[in-house]
């Protein structure tokens, strides 16, 4: 059994561990690093990956546990350890390795449209465009040194890749009843609040299922698996 350590940067009370203990597929152990909280060393690090949740804070915030936990990212990406990020532990990750986050000066918040670009072990299975929930309203504006894009859409970089660190913009994890709370907990008109709750439908969190792939084949990296090769598609960068 593959084990994950689960860094959950959410504040407060959330729905983040029990959306990805459902959906991770192993063990979670999780350390809750908006209190301090960060997982063992990386030299001493015993478990097979690292997921690094959502937030409701942003990475370029002044809060000591956001640089502790670049601190700690760098670290591992240094010694091997397999990363995910999502959503803030995607910008997280990029800026821990020298890329930039900022402000998109809009919302992206609802079910949307991404699609792969290039090739990643990560997305095996995946359609070339497939659906996926979103709330943010910041981005990775520039890619760390190496990194490469894995998924894009309207709203710009929706995932990258450096060896066997991945981050993604979206939220794989969300269920219906997620994606509910997040966008009724939204300081936004009722007329935004309404376009993106009418997009959580049983059709879209369907076709979310092809999002959620990437946890299983997060697992494979993890594991060593081989996995069979996905389609190429044009590189971007």
């Amino acid at each position: 059994m593959v084990e994950f350590v689960l860094l959950d940067a959410s504040v407060g009370d959330t729905p983040v561990r029990r959306n990805f203990r459902r959906e991770l597929p192993g063990d979670v152990t999780v350390f809750e690093i908006s209190e301090g909280e960060l997982p063992p060393d990386p030299e001493t690090f015993s478990y097979d990956g690292a997921v690094i949740s959502g937030s409701q804070c942003s990475t370029y915030d002044d809060q000591p546990w956001i640089t502790d936990t670049e601190d700690w990212a760098r670290a591992a990406h240094d010694a091997g350890i397999p990363m995910i990020g999502v959503c803030w532990g995607h910008q997280l990750l990029a800026e821990a390795l020298g890329g930039r986050v900022a402000d998109m000066g809009e919302r992206e918040l609802g079910y949307r449209t991404v699609r792969r670009v290039g090739a990643s072990q990560l997305f095996n299975g995946v359609s070339r465009t497939f659906t996926a929930f979103e709330t943010h309203t910041d981005a990775v504006v520039e890619l760390p040194e190496n990194a490469r894009v894995t998924a894009r859409n309207d709203a710009g970089l929706q995932g990258f890749q450096i060896g066997r660190t991945y981050g993604v913009q979206f939220h794989p994890e969300y269920d219906m009843d997620a994606a509910r709370w997040v966008i009724e907990g939204k300081d936004i008109s009722e007329k935004d609040r309404q376009a993106a709750l009418e997009t959580v439908t049983e059709d879209n969190h369907a076709a979310a299922a092809q999002a959620r792939l990437v946890f299983e084949n997060f697992r494979r990296v993890v594991a060593g698996e081989r996995v069979c090769r996905i389609d190429p598609i044009t590189p971007d960068r």
